[in-house]
């Protein structure tokens, strides 16, 4: 299948910071894809935090499964859609690079942290992180990636308005990534793709901590109708194939309501290329609002079972004091950083690039990682 004329062509891509000569077998959005995969960031996903600490399990997802899934799910609707596969992948596979150890709770803790020296945001960490931290490259850091594949890590969720993270307004003053528009349509695709696998697999994994119950999230709408189809056609079914059934046709309606919903939306647009997709001045690939409205009865049901639930409250606490214990620390002895950090201490002028060049170390620790420092470091 060919790419619809909306598509971003690697043969038109804007190109690099950085020029470089073309691949003779990858195209360019190939070559950001397998540069994201072989990132040293990427590595570290497979020990950060989903929802459970790494160490708690290891069926759990963590953020290098999730992020595998994102791009699967990311992949299957771009093909429908007759977009760019690889730059597709390339956006879901890097956007949550720039998380921290312990999830959106070392982030919270790092941001509140960071708040005298310009906040903490995981999605510019992760713009930071492909343009400036990975630093391996003979002729440049980062990993110099297209202008297309960085749009889409910047603004995948939308249009970045108002006061920007330091992160992305340090890099945008000189390469320009228009935030105040939507991004491509793959770069869509991969911000949808995240919500669909998230909203899947918490309900698998809060289910395998058995902070609820099969017979709970079955009267949740749209499972209520997915275990009633099991039922039907496989009366008796044993207990685990039973919700296995159910919540891989969850998996299906929300992928065929996005695809469903891009495709009308596309239709009614009559896009002529990329250009009219970043102008559109609305998002064309999202949930339809019947859909929307369900998952969040059952977004409300996941933050009370599984993301406040007393045992992850509690895990939630102990790395809070993990990360408020490492900033000051470091921030009062950098010279703990280890060498090659030391070196860019030397180099800054302030008390907020210090704070800076910290909390890129932080956030770019696993969660043992952490863990092991604070317990060597403050114990």
């Amino acid at each position: 299948m060919g790419l619809a004329r909306y598509a971003c062509d690697p043969a038109k891509s804007r190109g690099r910071l950085y020029p470089e000569d073309e691949s003779t077998f990858r195209s360019c959005f190939q070559r950001d894809r397998d540069r994201i995969i072989h990132a040293s960031a990427f590595r570290r996903l497979k020990h950060k935090t989903q929802v459970f600490i790494e160490h708690e399990g290891d069926y759990f997802r963590t953020r290098l499964t999730h992020s595998i899934e994102v791009a699967q799910v990311a992949r299957t609707i771009s093909g429908v859609l007759g977009l760019n596969s690889e730059l597709t992948e390339a956006v879901a596979l890097a956007h949550d690079l720039g998380h921290t150890p312990f999830g959106h709770t070392g982030e919270e803790a790092l941001d509140a942290l960071m708040q005298p020296y310009g906040g903490f945001d995981h999605n510019a960490q992760a713009l930071k992180i492909v343009t400036s931290l990975e630093r391996h490259y003979a002729e440049w850091d980062g990993l110099n990636l297209t202008w297309e594949s960085l749009e889409g890590i910047a603004k995948h969720n939308g249009p970045v308005k108002g006061e920007l993270p330091y992160a992305l307004s340090d890099y945008t003053a000189r390469h320009d990534l228009e935030l105040g528009t939507y991004a491509s349509a793959e770069a869509q695709v991969a911000a949808l793709a995240d919500d669909i696998a998230y909203n899947n697999h918490d309900l698998h994994d809060g289910l395998r901590a058995e902070l609820f119950s099969t017979d709970e999230i079955a009267e949740l709408p749209i499972l209520q109708d997915c275990f009633g189809e099991v039922d039907r056609r496989y009366p008796g079914l044993n207990y685990y194939r039973r919700r296995h059934e159910a919540l891989r046709r969850f998996f299906g309606i929300l992928v065929e309501d996005v695809i469903g919903q891009a495709q009308g939306r596309l239709a009614e647009l009559e896009p002529g290329d990329v250009r009219d997709i970043r102008g559109a001045g609305r998002a064309m690939v999202l949930f339809s609002s019947g859909l929307w409205a369900d998952l969040k009865v059952i977004r409300e049901f996941l933050f009370h079972r599984m993301y406040r639930a007393p045992d992850v409250v509690e895990m939630r606490e102990d790395v809070t004091k993990v990360v408020n214990e490492l900033f000051p620390l470091f921030m009062a002895q950098p010279e703990l950083l280890p060498k090659q950090w030391r070196k860019d201490v030397e180099e800054v002028a302030s008390e907020t690039a210090l704070a800076r060049i910290v909390a890129d170390y932080i956030a770019g620790m696993t969660d043992r990682f952490a863990l092991q420092e604070h317990a060597r470091l403050l114990r």
